[in-house]
């Protein structure tokens, strides 16, 4: 495909799909950016400069076509302590430098091993986020009286019950605007976005983080921009996977991690924070037929016209229309069929998905329940990759010869069943272990080959090690000591 036939796919293959998928998710944009701004401990511009500039920036350099990045709260948890230790322009300095190290990932072509991610930790992943986002929407309903509730149920009806007559119209817009319309002119007491907090009026204007140039401050920011570059790039790289699966198209991870780093540069030098994708967002997208580019810098572009041309109607959009889509996001994005094969799928894989599942929402950190699950998904691989190295003895008429055939991969995690595997009694004149089948892997592994050669040499065998691969060869070469010279002294003490 020509490079003009690519950029026409990923930018005009559904035009009007992707713009009406735009609109909705502005309107969705706007009450998360200033909450998680008021998280951060910030003035709500702050997110919304960030989210406008991010999905901008993102939708032409990003990796992944249709996907939605602003301002999350997985990032704005990060930032209270800084802002409240040190101020809002080390915040806009630990910004920048995480898109500094965002796009030093990416040009190491990091991005790329997201794919040892098991399906297990993606499972829980998604499934913590939906239950993350549902629980996000509580604070709007509890305690709000029985019309917001009744709101809140019309708008879910709307959702639900318009693309059974048409599909034209994404229909969480045809619910912010019919439930707004009610709100407005039935002139009922409910939230709104405007009770949210203030929006700005103005442009975002260029400005450099006010910071002095030293160690001192770098020793205050490094921390902070680590955190934020690791999960944000987590984050967004899983949604990216996320989105991968349910458009069953595929993206650049390590261009959509070059991209959130010049994202995440641009945003704090235009009064923004550090941003990264959005799963909520980027589910209401595309399940809103968006498909290409257009619907991200849409996103992006009409939320900063509603900021300074539509802000006064826009503060009139109830926030119960607005939980309704998030509920609905919430249960499309929640794999309900993990729940029910939980019986028949391998306990080793249930585990690593609830242990994801749990430890993201318990601690709300993104980071900690991902990171948990790629151990226990190691841990549950090696102890299984450990058990499947094989030592068969092969009869031989000849006496006093022993011989041995190896399969398997020998590593740390096998390298004792491979050495308790041998017969280390009688007095052979002769043995020979066939490597034929088996991949040494590692330093443990060498050792252990060691161990089995020198118990036999202490009795007087003659040991003979065939048919290792030149991987093999090469580590034994390099670190092995039955090879070497001296070896049958060394043995035989």
């Amino acid at each position: 495909m020509s490079i003009l036939a690519s950029a026409r796919q990923q930018w005009l293959a559904s035009p009007r799909r992707d713009l009406l998928a735009g609109t909705v998710v502005a309107l969705a944009l706007i009450p998360e950016a200033i909450a998680f701004s008021l998280i951060a401990g910030v003035d709500p511009a702050v997110g919304l400069y960030a989210s406008v500039v991010i999905a901008v920036t993102i939708a032409f350099v990003g990796g992944r076509p249709a996907m939605i990045s602003a301002a999350t709260g997985a990032m704005a948890l990060l930032m209270g302590g800084l802002v409240r230790d040190y101020g809002l322009e080390y915040l806009f300095a630990a910004s920048l430098l995480c898109g500094v190290i965002q796009i030093g990932v990416g040009l190491l072509r990091l991005g790329r091993y997201i794919k040892f991610v098991s399906r297990s930790v993606m499972t829980g992943f998604v499934n913590s986020l939906a239950i993350l986002i549902f629980l996000a929407q509580m604070p709007e309903l509890i305690g709000q009286g029985w019309m917001t509730y009744g709101l809140v149920a019309a708008a879910l009806v709307i959702i639900y019950g318009v693309p059974r007559i048409t599909k034209a119209v994404p229909s969480p817009l045809v619910a912010i605007v019919v439930i707004s319309a009610v709100v407005i002119l039935m002139k009922l007491d409910v939230r709104t976005v405007g009770d949210m907090g203030q929006m700005p009026s103005t442009l975002p204007m260029f400005h450099l983080p006010a910071v002095p140039l030293t160690w001192e401050t770098l020793a205050i920011i490094a921390p902070v921009s680590l955190t934020l570059a690791f999960v944000g790039l987590l984050e967004s790289l899983l949604t990216a996977n996320l989105i991968d699966d349910v458009t069953d198209t595929a993206s650049d991870k390590d261009r959509e991690t070059r991209g959130q780093g010049i994202a995440n540069i641009l945003s704090p030098l235009f009064g923004g924070m550090a941003g990264c994708a959005m799963i909520g967002q980027s589910m209401i997208n595309v399940s809103s037929g968006a498909r290409g580019r257009l619907s991200t810098l849409w996103a992006g572009l009409f939320l900063l016209i509603l900021m300074l041309t539509l802000r006064d109607w826009v503060a009139q959009i109830p926030m119960a229309a607005l939980v309704a889509v998030m509920i609905m996001v919430s249960v499309g994005t929640f794999d309900w069929g993990s729940v029910l094969k939980l019986r028949s799928t391998p306990i080793q894989s249930s585990i690593v998905m609830v242990a994801t599942t749990v430890t993201v929402v318990a601690t709300h950190d993104l980071s900690k329940g991902v990171v948990l699950g790629v151990i226990l998904s190691a841990i549950f691989f090696m102890r299984k990759v450990g058990k499947t190295i094989v030592v068969t003895e092969v009869e031989t008429p000849e006496e006093g010869v022993l011989r041995y055939s190896v399969s398997g991969q020998l590593f740390f995690a096998s390298a004792d069943v491979f050495a308790a595997s041998f017969e280390h009694h009688g007095q052979p004149k002769r043995v020979e272990i066939d490597m034929t089948g088996a991949h040494l892997w590692d330093l443990t592994g060498v050792a252990a080959l060691d161990k089995v050669v020198f118990r036999y040499r202490k009795q007087g065998a003659e040991v003979v090690v065939t048919g290792m691969n030149e991987a093999g060869r090469t580590l034994v070469e390099r670190v092995g000591r039955h090879d070497k010279d001296g070896a049958e002294a060394v043995g035989a003490h």
